[in-house]
């Protein structure tokens, strides 16, 4: 407990009051500083009689925090009067943050002798129902054209006699439905990823890498690609499935993203500790305004070539989360025109990096 708190203490203690009085208020007081929430208590004239640390941040502030401070004081003045009251208070930074703010009446005997105010740091909650409302409109979005186009194309067919046109409409129908099942499958691996930890064993990074190639082989052999691969002897504690599906998806962007007949180079290289998965192409490559949301869910560059070459628009945002997994990231460089280059890290030995830990 600071100097400031004990005498705002002893300046509310009755005189000769009992020790175990003084004793009782200190330890509330070390209690309320392990509390998350800063908490202020005011007594009827509105001045400051407690105050925890985590408010300390919100007393004499300037800029952002100065705001919380002047909005928690004027509820708490409302308090004082008898009314509870709350608010939530958007703080656009940098870094933006949100509080939750309320403040009660104090009351003791039938009168009110003061107020108590608390403020919430929610940012990291307001966070995570923005990215699951955003999921849930994207994943309709994304399933409602497949779906739509599905059922147009079941109607038709039922009154074509043509066997020709019969043919071609349900090639249609067979294409929508992959498209469909495509989504679902990279909807199903980030679930996975995102609820399940990930099960780490000792791999040889050759082998992620060849795992991944055979994932892809196919396609590549079908555009005409070339892919010249260089891998590590070294060998990496992770989820094999995961890393594997993470790799697999940066090939796939690369033959999707790039002509027919390119060459794609994918190298795996360890050094300080870190194998360094790295994909690259000769494509068409990413604006750089585009550079900062290429990770998110649904994110498309170019929505209309992404529908052709049949991309769900998560495969990326799968890398991400395996990268988050396993406590490594995943960069690019690119620029349009010019390909494309992504680098995924991943610490040899599974275990955790704080640094990363902290930015997630």
């Amino acid at each position: 407990m600071n100097s400031r708190r004990r005498t705002l203490l002893s300046e509310t203690s009755a005189p000769n009051s009992p020790g175990g009085i003084d004793l009782d208020r200190r330890r509330l007081a070390e209690a309320l500083d392990v509390v998350g929430d800063a908490i202020v208590v005011v007594d009827a004239g509105g001045e400051v009689v407690l105050r925890n640390n985590a408010a300390d941040r919100f007393h004499d502030a300037r800029h952002a925090d100065a705001l919380a401070g002047d909005g928690l004081r004027e509820l708490m003045d409302r308090a004082r009067s008898g009314e509870e009251c709350s608010r939530e208070l958007q703080l656009f930074g940098p870094p933006a943050e949100v509080f939750w703010m309320t403040a009660r009446p104090l009351v003791a005997d039938g009168r009110r002798i003061g107020a108590v105010g608390i403020v919430r740091d929610v940012t990291e909650a307001r966070r995570i129902e923005n990215v699951r409302r955003d999921f849930v409109a994207n994943v309709s979005h994304e399933l409602k054209t497949p779906v739509g186009a599905l059922a147009v194309l079941a109607e038709t067919l039922a009154d074509v006699a043509d066997p020709v046109i019969a043919k071609q409409l349900a090639e249609r129908i067979a294409t929508e439905a992959t498209r469909v099942g495509a989504i679902v499958d990279d909807l199903l691996d980030l679930g996975s990823i995102e609820s399940q930890p990930a099960a780490r064993q000792e791999v040889a990074v050759a082998d992620l890498v060849d795992a991944a190639i055979d994932r892809v082989e196919a396609a590549a052999a079908a555009s005409g690609h070339e892919l010249h691969v260089q891998a590590s002897d070294e060998t990496i504690i992770c989820d094999r499935r995961q890393v594997v599906s993470a790799i697999a998806n940066l090939l796939d962007n690369a033959l999707k993203y790039s002509e027919p007949g390119g060459s794609i180079e994918v190298t795996a290289s360890a050094n300080d500790g870190w194998v360094t998965f790295e994909v690259a192409d000769n494509g068409v490559g990413i604006p750089s305004r585009d550079l900062d949301r290429i990770f998110e869910r649904f994110y498309r560059v170019d929505r209309a070539r992404s529908r052709a070459t049949g991309g769900t628009g998560l495969g990326l945002a799968i890398v991400r989360n395996v990268a988050h997994a396993h406590h490594g990231d995943v960069t690019v460089e690119s620029s349009e025109g010019d390909g494309s280059v992504f680098r995924l890290r991943l610490p040899m030995t599974g275990a955790s990096n704080s640094f990363f830990d902290e930015g997630r």
